[in-house]
């Protein structure tokens, strides 16, 4: 096992406790650009180290009632078909060969990594004007544009393993205004459990999960998430937060 392999996912771990996003932007790029994985594995095996951290996030979040069901709802709609439909282009193109399929995963992941980063941006700027909780809003954004959201994340996430946090929030902060920033964080996640739980499946299908390199990122990021965790409450998300960004913005940059 390549101790790279666990420092990385220890380092990932602890940026994913501290700021709670920020798992699959980071893990994946650093593993094509280190060399550590072919670009289809690393998504693969990155959708199910995801599923595993967002398993414990939605059980923390489905018991402390942060959750609204009418959002996962309209975003399930949309973000499960387009994960299907991320899949089955993935499983077309390897019969074109893995050199095809992997430009694809690097150019779209690259442009995905973009769009987080001014994602995270715009959440800087803005953050202070969300709600505060205690500020009970209601789904009330239209449903359609959440399910073309959620599928257009879905095809997304299938083929990078990026947005299923960082993009998704993002946009349901303007979709739902009224809505609490908790409840929609814990709607995300709940959704995307669902949606890397599919997407890490159909990689499985077609045969681009690494179990080696799965174990030693779960053994580095099991700590990492536990330390970066704890570490949360001494670290203000206004400073993380652009510094992720600007971290996200280099990586989508140096893939393209």
């Amino acid at each position: 096992m390549d101790y790279r392999v666990s420092v990385l996912g220890f380092i990932v771990g602890v940026l994913v406790g501290l700021t709670g996003m920020g798992g699959g932007a980071l893990m994946t790029p650093t593993l094509i650009l280190l060399h550590l994985a072919r670009p289809t594995l690393a998504v693969g095996t990155d959708l199910v180290w995801n599923a595993v951290t967002k398993a414990v996030g939605s059980a923390v979040h489905l018991r402390q009632a942060t959750v609204d069901k009418a959002i996962v709802k309209r975003l399930a709609l949309g973000s499960l078909p387009g994960a299907a439909a991320g899949i089955a282009l993935l499983a077309y193109l390897r019969h074109l060969g893995v050199g095809t399929q992997d430009k694809l995963v690097v150019e779209v992941l690259g442009i995905a990594l973009v769009a987080a980063a001014i994602g995270l941006f715009v959440r800087s700027v803005f953050g202070a004007q969300l709600p505060r909780p205690g500020q009970e809003g209601l789904s009330r954004g239209p449903a359609w544009l959440t399910t073309v959201l959620g599928f257009f994340v879905g095809f997304l996430v299938s083929i990078t393993s990026v947005g299923s946090g960082s993009l998704i929030v993002a946009a349901l902060v303007f979709i739902y205004p009224t809505t609490p920033l908790r409840r929609i964080v814990g709607s995300d996640i709940v959704n995307a459990l669902m949606l890397v739980g599919v997407s890490a499946a159909g990689h499985m299908g077609i045969g681009s999960i690494d179990s080696r390199l799965l174990a030693g990122l779960l053994l580095g990021s099991i700590p990492g998430v536990w330390i970066g965790s704890r570490m949360s409450a001494k670290f203000p998300e206004k400073v993380l937060r652009p510094v992720l960004g600007t971290t996200l913005l280099y990586l989508g940059l140096r893939l393209l």
